[in-house]
């Protein structure tokens, strides 16, 4: 005869089980304690309370390893986080059997921003500490993730310049008829007040959108930005990280509402030296990161980088003979040789076409005697090249990627941090932030990178070869 094991919510226990056996050995709730309780909370502004008023409020550390705990497990919101110490034994061992509401759980992430962001400080100090990470090779790449916002409600300059126009026409009509039925009349009518009301809205919208040169932004995050997403275009942000080619862990992160990469490449560098006090010994990243002004500034840093100008080094010229890409520049003389040997002599000094810098104006005044002149150029005063201000600088790097190993150096970026957006999005389910602003968004894409590190550096700990301090 079987005998079945049943539940029996009626046993008691002489002696209550201790707090400590309640997890086992390896479980990943340890492994976020042992990280956190080597966390100097003062040294990362961490704000603390010292009311005498009301209940005691709970530890930063407690609550810091909740948010950390429900980031490991893609838990990322309070009210989740709030389920989770109710039923998750890991949190609840964590917590010491207390319970947190999702309110006093959202404060300490609203009032610690810049102290959680400091957080990921601490776990590449553990990698460095431990031999983890190779200061040989990184890899530079940004991402953009959509905004926690709606496309559709966000203000768009096209459509809304389209419903003023139609909101005026609507609004002198009903008071021309209004005026043609009752006389005239000081009080307009509520329909019409309404109408007024939203076209005076729709100016204030568009003066804000001009005012920061931008098309389309949203009401509720002004912070977000329309970007390529995708197939399409969306409010997003754009996530950056700088991943360690031998760990593969995020070393350094940030986030900026700016569509282009252009501007962070030296900034992500300076983060990645402020975080382990050296850089690497090579950082390569892709394309949206060229910038003549960045790669000055590298030179000038004494920062060695590989960005991937394929386009300049090797151009599409669509068998044109006389592209632009075919006309050299001599430093020597100060002129440009065009294919068929002639000089461009400098003619003036211009601004570019977005008037961000000035360039010179090489001109050929071989023109009328050239034999391949209107297949050159239909300029009545002769062919001209530009040449940028940075044109050396880019000359040199063009020179660098051509030397022996490093096309097979820029090629690595992709393996190396590709994966890590790809796990982050995939694995963790993260592919939209959930908060609003652009600190909040900071904070949570650095919750993100550290979650993502805990984890890998979760293993390690698991095999017994990890120290804290």
């Amino acid at each position: 005869m079987s005998h079945e094991i049943k539940e029996d919510y009626t046993k008691q226990y002489i002696f209550p089980p201790c707090i400590e056996d309640w997890v086992p050995e390896d479980h990943p709730a340890r492994f976020v304690r042992d990280f956190v309780d080597h966390i100097d909370f003062k040294k990362y502004g961490f704000k603390e309370f010292r009311g005498t008023e009301g209940n005691p409020h709970y530890a930063n550390s407690m609550q810091l390893k909740i948010w950390l705990y429900g980031y490991f497990n893609k838990i990322r919101s309070s009210r989740g986080l709030e389920r989770m110490c109710n039923t998750d034994v890991g949190a609840i061992w964590l917590t010491g059997n207390h319970t947190l509401d999702h309110n006093t759980i959202w404060r300490f992430f609203d009032r610690n921003k810049k102290a959680i962001q400091e957080v990921l400080l601490k776990v590449t100090f553990v990698a460095q500490m431990n031999g983890l990470i190779g200061m040989v090779l990184h890899a530079l790449d940004g991402t953009k993730i959509q905004a926690q916002i709606s496309d559709k409600s966000g203000w768009h300059s096209p459509s809304m310049v389209k419903k003023l126009r139609e909101g005026i026409k609507e609004v002198m009509k009903e008071i021309e008829g209004n005026e043609r039925s009752d006389g005239f009349n000081y009080l307009l009518p509520e329909e019409v007040k309404d109408k007024t009301k939203r076209i005076e809205g729709i100016k204030s919208a568009l003066k804000e959108m001009d005012k920061i040169g931008k098309k389309h932004l949203h009401p509720k995050d002004k912070d977000a930005r329309m970007m390529k997403h995708g197939k399409g275009k969306s409010f997003c942000f754009n996530a950056q990280a700088v991943v360690d080619e031998e760990s593969g862990l995020i070393i350094a992160e940030d986030v900026t509402n700016d569509e282009s990469d252009n501007n962070m490449l030296v900034p992500m560098i300076d983060e990645v030296e402020e975080n382990l006090g050296e850089k690497a010994e090579e950082t390569v990243a892709d394309g949206g990161y060229y910038s003549p002004e960045q790669l000055v500034k590298a030179e000038e840093k004494g920062l060695d980088v590989l960005v991937n100008i394929s386009r300049q080094i090797e151009p599409k010229t669509g068998g044109k003979k006389f592209h632009k890409s075919r006309f050299k520049y001599d430093e020597d003389k100060d002129v440009f040789i065009c294919p068929l040997n002639k000089e461009l002599t400098f003619e003036r000094i211009k601004d570019n076409s977005q008037k961000k810098y000035k360039v010179r104006v090489y001109r050929c005044h071989h023109w009328k005697d050239c034999p391949e002149n209107t297949n050159c150029s239909n300029d009545k005063m002769g062919r001209s090249i530009e040449l940028l201000p940075h044109h050396e600088v880019l000359q040199r790097q063009i020179r660098k990627q051509k030397e022996p190993g490093n096309k097979e150096i820029l090629a690595k970026r992709k393996q190396i941090v590709e994966p890590v957006f790809g796990i982050i999005k995939e694995v963790m389910g993260f592919r939209r932030f959930t908060v609003r602003g652009l600190e909040n968004v900071k904070t949570q894409w650095s919750l993100i990178c550290t979650s993502y590190n805990l984890r890998k550096l979760f293993k390690v700990w698991t095999a017994g070869k990890l120290v804290f301090e």
